[in-house]
């Protein structure tokens, strides 16, 4: 396989992950060695009125030079209503050519099919899906940020005498999601600078559960107003490439000034490539949950559009 071929067969791995634990179960892989996907949007999770289907198969040359092949599905879509999306769809690829644009699509789409619902004309006969999920978690695994003062770790010190405005941000912990007697467990804090993202992950290590964990992966996003670049950095801990995939995430989200780390405790049974999507989903439901994620039009804003500028000073531990 060329040089450029692996490039872009990476990248669309890491969409694809990324688009999986962004979209849960409305995401469906058709044939995987084909790269053939189709995603179910609607216009409201909960109560749909509106539902298309978008089906795409992602060529060898994407994203560097073609677009996705494309097929829009939905009995009520036709005519001229049809000829518009597919060209607001062929507008995105031409203002990203070369970036990742499925999020943009599919978040377009939504875009549309929201629009359509808070007008009169009523909706088509969908059955309301409901789906329970019970999710158990171990008291032991639910941590608690405590109010105490942060103490040197991770081969980093935290000084003394730091200027107030550098305080340790709250930081907020997700539900684990164990398999396979591995368990994974998200963390956040908001973050405006290098020295906070310090001062968390000793805070964190403070935790003998998380200080004891088989990997601590994290990825941070900064945004600098006055340059208008972001400063981001990631870090695998010994868990290859997870750094980097929970950062992608994060740059399809289009969060910034917050920091995620998600601990992961080793159970002794391998996952293969389920831990990188076990790793994104739990990053991904903490974000949405603490309202971290912007608007799709927003994203389609920056998106690759952006600056970044990569932190040198990436602590290792």
């Amino acid at each position: 396989m060329a040089e450029g071929d692996a490039g872009s067969d990476q990248r669309q791995n890491e969409e694809i992950e990324a688009m999986a634990a962004i979209y849960g179960e409305e995401w469906c892989v058709i044939d995987d060695c084909a790269k053939i996907f189709c995603i179910r949007i609607s216009d409201d999770i909960d109560d749909p009125k509106w539902t298309l289907c978008l089906q795409v198969m992602l060529p060898r040359e994407y994203p560097g030079t073609a677009p996705p092949i494309y097929q829009l599905n939905a009995p009520w879509l036709k005519g001229q209503e049809r000829a518009d999306l597919s060209n607001s769809l062929e507008e995105i690829y031409i203002q990203n050519i070369g970036e990742s644009i499925l999020y943009l699509w599919v978040e377009k789409i939504r875009d549309v099919l929201i629009q359509k619902s808070q007008k009169t004309e009523p909706g088509p006969d969908i059955k309301k899906k409901t789906e329970e999920e019970d999710i158990k978690c171990e008291d032991d695994l639910i941590l608690e940020c405590q109010p105490e003062n942060p103490v040197k770790a991770l081969d980093f010190a935290i000084s003394e005498h730091e200027p107030e405005i550098e305080e340790l941000p709250p930081i907020d912990h997700g539900v684990p999601i164990t398999d396979r007697r591995s368990t994974f467990q998200a963390h956040l804090a908001p973050v405006v600078c290098p020295q906070q993202v310090k001062m968390v992950l000793a805070k964190l290590y403070e935790n003998k559960k998380i200080a004891s964990a088989t990997h601590n992966i994290y990825a941070y996003r900064i945004y600098c107003e006055d340059k208008q670049t972001f400063l981001q950095d990631c870090e695998d801990d010994g868990e290859t490439a997870a750094g980097g995939r929970l950062l992608h995430l994060m740059e399809i989200l289009n969060v910034k000034n917050v920091m995620v780390v998600v601990s992961r405790w080793y159970g002794g049974i391998l996952l293969g490539p389920d831990r990188f999507k076990h790793i994104n989903n739990c990053a991904r439901n903490i974000l949405v949950e603490k309202n971290f994620t912007s608007s799709p039009e927003e994203s389609s804003k920056s998106l690759g559009k952006k600056k970044v500028k990569k932190d040198k000073r990436r602590s290792e531990h």
